[in-house]
């Protein structure tokens, strides 16, 4: 059971990684605002390194990363595109940004009240990506 959850909560916390990397890479070009620019490349940067973590751990429980689901993909691609071209500004980014975050805290944690089971290492990973995302929430407010 240990094992089950294990993977299960880093896929899941691997899927929402490359989301949150995607989402970023997608507004990043039309980010004005130098420090705005800045703040989110540097999380880029740390959810980089949190989605290699994640992967050396499924690869060490012997499982895969899964990418994320198609539907979310494309739904979140339309939001960002159409309310950029509707609202295009970094108060729009910021929203975007802040709004992917909150989804994200929500899904992880509930996996990690879900998955209970899984390791420890798992688990201390999973609270250092929802502690990333809550601070890149609370920093984006000032964009709003």
């Amino acid at each position: 059971m240990q094992k089950q959850d294990t993977c299960q909560l880093l896929k899941e916390c691997n899927s929402g990684i490359k989301m949150a990397v995607d989402a970023i890479r997608e507004v990043l070009p039309n980010v004005k605002n130098e420090e705005l620019r800045k703040k989110l490349t540097a999380c880029e940067k740390e959810h980089e390194k949190l989605g290699d973590e994640t992967h050396s751990l499924l690869l060490k429980n012997h499982a895969k990363d899964e990418e994320p689901g198609i539907m979310a993909k494309g739904m979140s691609w339309i939001k960002t595109n159409l309310t950029m071209s509707v609202n295009p500004g970094d108060d729009t980014i910021a929203n975007l940004i802040s709004t992917g975050c909150d989804m994200g805290v929500r899904t992880l944690q509930k996996y990690l009240n879900d998955c209970q089971n899984a390791s420890d290492q798992a688990k201390a990973l999973v609270k250092k990506v929802i502690k990333l995302e809550e601070d890149l929430s609370v920093d984006m407010r000032a964009y709003l």
